[in-house]
């Protein structure tokens, strides 16, 4: 039976955040089983996120056939929210056949999403795929494009610049302090205020390696509630010039109408610290920190303006890269096309018996080399020997084959079996594979680790 890859989605680019919320699946373990059972669709997938939502699904039903498949999961999908079959229709977009597989590589490579290049995506992926996996809603088919998927953003991290640089006010601000530091060990920074953006670099300060982290804030309450969330030290802001020269980067974020920190107040900081250097962060508008800070020995200090020019030259960068990692997913997007048309029983048994030749071939050329001089008919007489031998040895496993993808339901899962079993695909095996049955070898190996994905989408 023909099988067809569909795909229907919304993101934060076709529907606001209401939309979103309305047709979010919260309880993607029983919508998968029930998609499953209730729409013509063999596997499914469901990925849900704050700024999207798609289903991905095999049917046997070709595009244009009587049955309309995107039709029935939109239907199902609205009726499972709770809302319109119209509205979502209004909302989302749709891929088939080798469309839908360029865009889930996309996705996967982080190439749609609303920040380029950010990794929460690839973690998020990986969950959904366990939930299907567990489900017992992803076969054949979504197996192989989801593990592809996977080795397709591996390549599209590790041969293009794509995610190398900050793209966030937050991101941007650390990536500036490393420049100065070289590294944060041992150093310690100071939050002012409890604004957002600050509250996101401290966060990325302390992963990065900064050892302490004092929170000064004109309600203590919320400062103890921060740290408790961090990992810092509370202090009312009207302690923060007695505690400013410990600290060696100053993130400030308050809503106060005139600075907070003026520059006669660092100047006598520096000497308490003996000129060592100070890296301010001024994330407030107005402004917290006195500009004029900014000309003093050993201190450097970065507002909002700067850290968006830092954000915008390297969104342009990464677009760049991004015509790399296009190139490199339609690239992808081809080889899984050819993938699909082995599920047919018959290039399989022809890779399989040119397998064998092939390896007959090569041991007969090594002998050969052993061996010295052999006249023509003893070569041609072991080359026929070498090549019954392979194909005597083969006819087991395509009898095998043949009778077993007669079976209802087996051809796919058998056809995929005997191609990853003899390689026929030349895949190029990570050394890792499903958390379940892990081996020791790296030659056998096959799949992802989905049991540790650190990253989560947005």
């Amino acid at each position: 039976m023909n099988k067809y890859i569909y795909l229907t989605g919304l993101n934060h680019r076709t529907a606001d955040v209401e939309i979103r919320e309305r047709y979010a699946l919260t309880n993607v373990e029983n919508f998968e089983p029930g998609l499953l059972a209730e729409c013509p669709v063999h596997e499914v997938m469901a990925l849900s996120t704050c700024n999207r939502v798609e289903l991905l699904c095999v049917s046997g039903h070709a595009p244009q056939s009587e049955v309309d498949v995107l039709s029935a999961m939109r239907d199902y999908w609205a009726r499972r929210c709770g809302g319109d079959s119209s509205e979502v229709q209004a909302h989302t977009y749709n891929h088939q056949g080798l469309d839908a597989v360029e865009h889930l590589f996309t996705v996967a490579s982080s190439l749609d999403s609303l920040v380029m290049g950010e990794p929460q995506i690839l973690g998020q992926l990986k969950d959904a795929y366990r939930n299907a996996v567990g489900c017992g809603t992803a076969k054949v088919i979504i197996n192989r494009l989801l593990h592809k998927s996977f080795s397709v953003a591996k390549r599209v991290r590790t041969e293009t610049a794509v995610a190398s640089s900050a793209v966030s006010i937050s991101f941007a601000a650390v990536e500036l302090a490393r420049k100065i530091f070289g590294n944060f060990n041992g150093k310690t920074a100071m939050l002012v205020g409890a604004g957002e953006m600050a509250e996101l670099a401290a966060t990325h300060l302390l992963r990065n390696g900064v050892e302490h982290l004092i929170i000064a804030n004109r309600t203590l309450a919320r400062a103890k509630t921060l740290a408790a969330t961090l990992g810092g030290e509370p202090i009312p802001i009207e302690n923060m010039q007695d505690r400013l020269s410990e600290a060696d980067i100053v993130i400030s974020s308050t809503g106060s109408p005139t600075a907070v920190i003026r520059a006669r107040d660092v100047q006598s900081v520096l000497k308490k610290r003996k000129h060592r250097p100070m890296f301010f962060i001024d994330i407030a508008v107005p402004r917290d920190i006195d500009p004029d800070v900014n000309g003093l020995d050993n201190v450097y200090l970065y507002d909002i303006d700067d850290l968006k020019e830092v954000v915008e030259e390297n969104m342009a960068q990464r677009q760049d890269e991004a015509v790399k990692a296009r190139a490199l997913v339609s690239e992808e997007t081809r080889a899984f096309s050819q993938w699909l048309k082995t599920l047919d029983l018959q290039p399989t048994i022809v890779d399989l018996l040119g397998r064998g030749e092939e390896v007959a071939r090569r041991e007969l050329a090594r002998t050969l080399r052993r061996l010295g001089d052999v006249d023509e008919e003893t070569k041609k007489a072991l080359e026929t020997l070498v090549l019954s031998v392979s194909h005597k040895i083969l006819h087991e496993p395509v009898c095998y084959l043949k009778r077993r993808t007669r079976e209802e339901g087996m051809a796919d899962r058998v056809i995929d079996s005997a191609r990853r079993f003899f390689n026929l695909d030349n895949d190029c095996i990570p050394p890792d594979a499903h958390p379940e049955r892990r081996t020791d070898s790296c030659e056998c190996r096959e799949d992802l680790d989905l049991s540790s994905p650190e990253e989560f989408d947005h």
